[in-house]
């Protein structure tokens, strides 16, 4: 597992999974179902796992936290890259951050949380949150109005942030002051796009960021690396097609709920058995679900033909 400090070039090698947790009926972990996900996304090439909101880790608990963590860090493969998250509210960057402190792992992401908060007292926050743990944190911006670029520009100066996942949703990605205004004051190569697939194109093109997050990775992990590869060398037209494989899960979890419909996609898509989500989230109901597999195997059955290809350049 990676836990030499985060650089550019670690958040370009590898397209960055929000892979979803899986627990039994009785919300404990699964870990088989766990490592069953972690090596199928490693085995279509990806080195890097965020666990942050589509594992629900909004809702663990802090008596539960350290041992997840201790699970995650011991299925990560050895050259595979796990980042956390801890928080949203301050009581638990704090609680979790002490965990954070002992442990391997090279950063975490702070969770957002936009009530109640002001942009000043999350400055504040996650200040005392990286001095808590030790180490640099992952900012996660969702919200315009969570932290004011020039906050985040301070923090990374101080060296408390080591990168920002940028997660704003936008009718039209190409027109997004707020993330110009950032790229004045943060590195645009220490930006990660954060919204999958749809806006990582005109994020890489327009803006100069280098490395994407996505969740539908998990269910097609070469397509998704094959369109790292694309952008990093500036091919627009293969990129472009490569992500339209994407596009009816990503319709489906905007439609639907990204979260819950990602947690179901991977089951249905027999890929491994996601269980229960952890409250206060639920599962999707029998007729979304009907929705969502045959999308699901699709896109899975996409990708293994995509190894296929590879296999045989």
């Amino acid at each position: 597992m990676k836990t030499t400090p985060v650089t550019a070039a670690d958040l370009s090698a590898s397209v960055l999974a929000v892979p979803p947790l899986a627990r039994y009926a009785d919300l404990t972990l699964n870990e088989e179902a766990n490592r069953q996900l972690i090596g199928y996304l490693e085995a279509g090439g990806v080195r890097s796992l965020m666990y942050g909101g589509n594992a629900n880790f909004y809702n663990i608990s802090v008596g539960e936290y350290a041992e997840v963590l201790d699970f995650l860090v011991d299925a990560a493969g050895p050259d595979t890259w796990l980042i956390p998250s801890f928080g949203p509210d301050y009581g638990k960057l704090i609680d979790q951050a002490k965990i954070l402190r002992g442990s391997r792992v090279p950063t975490a992401m702070a969770l957002p949380q936009t009530f109640p908060a002001t942009p000043e007292g999350v400055e504040v926050g996650l200040r005392r949150a990286a001095v808590t743990m030790g180490k640099p944190l992952i900012l996660y911006i969702k919200a315009e109005n969570y932290i004011a670029p020039e906050a985040a520009g301070r923090l990374m100066r101080e060296g408390l942030v080591c990168a920002v996942k940028y997660g704003v949703v936008r009718a039209d990605p190409a027109q997004d002051e707020y993330l110009g205004r950032l790229l004045d004051h943060v590195d645009p190569k220490l930006v990660i796009s954060g919204i999958g697939e749809r806006p990582a194109i005109t994020h890489f093109r327009q803006f100069g960021l280098s490395s994407f997050t996505s969740g539908s990775v998990c269910v097609a992990p070469r397509g998704s690396m094959a369109m790292l590869a694309a952008l990093g060398c500036g091919n627009w037209a293969a990129a472009e097609q490569l992500r339209e494989a994407y596009i009816p899960l990503e319709d489906l979890r905007d439609g639907i709920s990204p979260i819950r419909t990602l947690h179901d996609a991977v089951t249905l898509a027999g890929i491994a058995d996601m269980g229960p989500m952890l409250p206060l989230m639920s599962v999707l109901g029998p007729e979304q679900r009907a929705k969502v597999k045959p999308v699901a195997l699709a896109l899975r059955d996409w990708d293994a033909g995509q190894a296929k290809a590879q296999a045989a350049e």
